[in-house]
């Protein structure tokens, strides 16, 4: 009887786990359930200023603990900040706040309206500054005392006793201060720049006088409105930009000695750190030659510049001058000059000292060095192309120590003296690893390893690859899901997800391979999910990257095909059934993929897709593309309206209304062509929505995709 029991007991536990290995991801889950399913992790978790100690957040209060204790211990609690709040007329937090640290006893958080400074001994409030719901581009100081923010196209600050004064006073609506510029390329991030002791604000000032209107309407008014937005297209009249250094003791303000005429390009703004110079690396419109010059900060005047760099296809600085810890007259310089991007120790007289790195390998993260300046610390690509490790580089010998042992993308926090470093990564199969090291190279200890937060569920298997481009020498790293019952004896049809533009890169060594959800929900329907990173895209250097100058669309489609060859070769793919899809640059992938080799993708769904680029912005068309009236020949290859006679398969296009980044022009004007040719497309559009759909609407996209495939792949 005894027997039985356990027999029947071990049948349902067996049951069970079955059952529980059998969960489907719904729709819901693969769109919106990033919290569901992330893999856990310490809440917070961060350095506290000059010490060994690190902190983080559970069960609403602030814990500390040093790197060599097994215990912690409470610092500070959400009801005690919140006593601290009320006595200062502030409204209480339902949760704690995330939090900046500042000092080793202080630290800084946002309460509603206020930005506010905490301090852990005295369990008080020592600083607060109100903000009002109208400003934008809101900018604090290095002492959390000061705002800078902007107020439709002017600039104001809010001085330390919550005096507001405009920096700026123009009228004219096409004069903007304050704000980012130039659409956000370069690594521009926004328009204001405070100085490190706060005597400065630099700000960039755009004049887009010159810069054509573009329709946007608004549906949800009673009769639809008309809202214009600028936006250059290439190869027409771009905006002006220059730099304004306004001087918070004097109220005055000065710009910097440069052509204010020019259509060029302000990036990388720079404070030494005496505030004395401010450096900008000027680069012309067509994007093929920069300046790294040198001015003075309270005159404005140049004073020098220190080198220049230039290329055949395009030079692209993204990154702000490093100076050395405890030599303010040594820097450090990121360029992509001897073909993949590296690091340069200058001095501020432009004097070239070294190249700090180099090899077939790219700079990810310069993160810094230490207070001795022996060492430089960075991620890179150096072991491979789809992992992130943590280095260090000899300042005297060149030598460079690899830190992070285990394969994988490592997210790494150095503390404040470089001696030790959080390490949070993960790998395909490891869904996250925090530990803590020294950058002597060894490790401290073991803080988490997080459990598969999908174990329960049936996800296909992800395998990682690289396949060989045509010249036999290139390597394409690529990602594939099989189906979730994946039988080898079955044929199964194809999804491939497509992106292909630069700044990206899809196939990392992460938990999951980094892979979007949806492909797994696809998965689960039967479908292999496929993706591969083609010339183009980041991080492989300047000859990988720069091989789409001006032909958009060819290279990139000759390497996503060896990928589908490769698909081809395998004896479990249904060579009947491949589809393809990609939004925006993905989009112009996708229809570019399903016209040139119509023989051989069935479906395809593009989002957002640029059409022609001479419709595109200035900024970035222009660097890959160069002017239309430069490169016709290239405009006209890449251009998808001229191939429509090309489509064969079914396709589904998918527009926002309002797209402010691909304007609704571009598949407009593909729609009006098919109509033209007699070529049937399903079209659809999502009013309201910019150039993605977000939040909740997400989910109606996503089975407007799938429902898609499963109806004609």
């Amino acid at each position: 009887m005894r027997k039985t029991l356990l027999l029947l007991s071990a049948l349902l536990l067996g049951n069970c786990m079955a059952w529980g290995q059998d969960k489907m991801l719904t729709m819901e889950d693969a769109m919106l359930g990033y919290y569901k399913f992330r893999p856990s992790t310490i809440n917070q978790l961060s350095w506290r200023p000059d010490s060994k100690e690190y902190t983080f957040i559970k069960e609403n209060k602030l814990y500390v603990q040093s790197i060599t204790s097994k215990n912690n211990k409470p610092l500070i609690s959400l009801d005690q900040i919140n006593t601290a709040l009320k006595s200062n007329e502030i409204d209480e937090l339902k949760r704690f706040p995330r939090t900046s640290w500042i000092s080793f006893n202080q630290f800084s958080f946002y309460a509603k309206d206020y930005r506010v400074v905490f301090d852990i001994a005295s369990k008080s409030v020592v600083a607060k500054k109100r903000y009002k719901s109208e400003w934008n581009n809101i900018t604090f100081n290095k002492d959390l005392n000061m705002i800078a923010y902007t107020k439709d196209n002017n600039l104001y600050v809010s001085d330390r006793s919550d005096k507001d004064i405009a920096i700026t006073s123009e009228d004219d609506k096409n004069i903007v201060s304050g704000q980012a510029v130039s659409r956000s390329e370069f690594g521009i991030s926004g328009g204001i720049f405070w100085s490190p002791k706060s005597k400065y604000i630099a700000f960039y000032q755009k004049d887009e006088s010159e810069v054509t209107d573009y329709p946007l309407v608004n549906i949800e008014a009673r009769v639809a409105e008309l809202r214009n937005i600028k936006y250059p297209m290439a190869g027409m009249d771009s905006e002006h930009v220059k730099l304004g250094i306004y001087n918070v003791t004097s109220n005055k303000t000065v710009f910097i000695d440069n052509n204010p005429d020019s259509e060029q390009y302000l990036t990388n703004i720079s404070w030494e750190p005496n505030e004395q110079h401010i450096y900008i690396a000027v680069l012309n419109r067509e994007q093929n030659h920069m300046k790294l010059n040198k001015y003075n900060a309270s005159t404005g005047k140049l004073i020098k510049t220190l080198f220049e760099e230039k290329s055949e296809s395009w030079v692209e600085p993204e990154d702000k001058l490093y100076f050395i810890s405890g030599k303010a007259d040594r820097f450090v310089w990121h360029s992509e000059r001897d073909g993949y991007k590296h690091l340069y120790l200058y001095n501020t007289d432009g004097k070239f000292i070294k190249q700090l790195t180099k090899g077939d390998w790219a700079i990810r993260n310069l993160i810094g060095t230490d207070k001795s300046a022996k060492y430089i610390y960075f991620t890179a690509t150096k072991d491979s192309p789809i992992d992130n490790n943590l280095y260090k580089v000899s300042m005297k010998s060149g030598k460079i120590t690899r830190l992070t042992k285990a394969e994988g993308y490592h997210n790494v926090s150095l503390n404040g003296n470089k001696s030790y470093f959080i390490d949070n990564y993960s790998s395909l199969k490891n869904p996250r690893t925090i530990e803590i090291s020294s950058t002597k190279g060894k490790k401290i200890k073991s803080l988490l390893q997080a459990t598969d937060p999908y174990k329960d569920y049936n996800l296909g298997e992800i395998k990682l690859g690289n396949l060989k481009a045509k010249d036999g020498k290139t390597d394409l790293y690529y990602r594939m899901i099989l189906p979730s019952d994946f039988d080898p004896n079955k044929k199964y049809p194809v999804i491939v997800y497509v992106y292909g533009g630069p700044h990206s890169q899809l196939v990392t060594n992460r938990w999951m391979g980094a892979t979007r959800m949806w492909q797994q929900y696809m998965a689960q329907k039967g479908y292999i999910a496929f993706t591969l990173d083609n010339r183009g895209t980041a991080h492989r250097g300047h000859k990988f990257e720069s091989a789409i100058h001006r032909q958009l669309g060819t290279p990139e489609v000759e390497d996503q095909m060896v990928g589908v060859d490769y698909l081809m070769s395998l004896p479990y793919v249904d060579k009947d059934r491949v589809g393809v899809h990609g939004w925006s640059y993905g989009g112009f992938m996708t229809i570019s993929m399903l016209l040139k080799h119509n023989d051989i993708f069935k479906v395809g769904v593009a989002g957002g897709p640029v059409i022609d680029w001479k419709y595109y912005e200035i900024m970035y068309g222009e660097r890959y593309m160069d002017k239309p009236q430069e490169n016709p020949e290239g405009y006209k290859n890449s251009s998808l309206i001229n191939k429509v006679d090309d489509l064969k398969g079914r396709l589904m296009i998918i527009h926002g209304s309002i797209d402010p980044t691909v304007v609704w022009q571009h598949s407009q004007l593909f729609l009006r062509e098919c109509v033209k040719k007699g070529k049937l497309i399903d079209y659809m559009i999502y009013p309201t929505h910019p150039h993605n759909v977000r939040g909740k609407d997400r989910v109606h996209l996503m089975n407007t995709v799938s429902r898609y495939f499963e109806d004609h792949l």
